[in-house]
């Protein structure tokens, strides 16, 4: 198992290391089963998972790209149906992928179909709701992961990728709730939700945080469980880093 040499035209986008081993850490004492690691990428986090001792299959919507030798990798769109039958994993592993596609709700049922019961997903999307991002939003109208994009940017960004502007372009910002509601309406329980890593200038936030968590007490108990308000506000959102990551049980 080893990776291959890179080739020069071949784009370099990978998740940052942090996301990876939350990843590894969610999945440490997991029983190893037959995984999917999509969108794929370059193959660094599949390497991981292999040795970790998983059987790992890939897809990606660019298989070329990928450069780990000894890994079965197949083309597949998340905005589509994906190559593989009902039932034929026991893990879904998506890393940086929701936020490139255009249907994220697609996704999540075709991973609902591909997971056994009793099966796990794994899913990281950009943190757009930790304190120093709502302040972005409320100050810029943008956060960091999700800029404006104009014919010129976007020209770019093709020309930097080779046309494959997906590996970078972030269009889908998607948030704790809505991805937390289309995890229960496809049949996953929601295990635990945490960072990839916390923000050093969070503390400099920590007086509003405390200020919103003080409004907050005064909704009712019931209003803030059926908004999940204590989540949202809580220390993998609210203070937590630029990714969350979401552990969930297929029912």
């Amino acid at each position: 198992m080893k990776l291959l040499n890179p080739s020069k035209s071949a784009p370099a986008a990978l998740a940052h290391t942090a996301i990876y081993e939350a990843v590894l850490r969610l999945l440490r004492n997991e029983p190893r089963g037959r995984l999917l690691d999509v969108p794929a990428g370059e193959g660094a986090l599949a390497r991981l998972l292999h040795d970790l001792g998983f059987s790992v299959v890939c897809s990606d919507l660019y298989p070329e790209i990928f450069k780990v030798s000894g890994i079965e990798v197949r083309r597949g769109n998340l905005d589509r149906t994906l190559p593989f039958a009902e039932r034929a994993f026991d893990l879904v592993v998506c890393v940086e992928g929701l936020e490139h596609i255009e249907n994220p709700a697609n996704a999540i049922r075709e991973f609902a179909r591909l997971i056994r019961p009793g099966g796990k997903l794994i899913v990281s999307v950009p943190n757009i709701m930790n304190i120093e991002e709502r302040l972005k939003w409320l100050f810029f109208g943008y956060t960091s992961h999700f800029k404006p994009v104009s014919a010129e940017s976007l020209s770019e960004i093709k020309e930097n990728y080779d046309g494959r502007a997906e590996i970078a372009l972030h269009i889908n910002p998607i948030g704790y709730s809505e991805l937390r509601y289309l995890l229960e309406t496809n049949g996953f329980r929601l295990v635990t939700t945490t960072m990839d890593k916390p923000k050093r200038a969070s503390i400099a936030f920590w007086p509003i945080v405390l200020l919103i968590r003080l409004v907050n007490l005064f909704v009712p108990r019931k209003l803030r469980a059926r908004r999940w308000t204590d989540e949202i506000n809580g220390s993998a959102v609210l203070t937590g880093g630029n990714t969350l990551i979401f552990e969930a049980v297929k029912i």
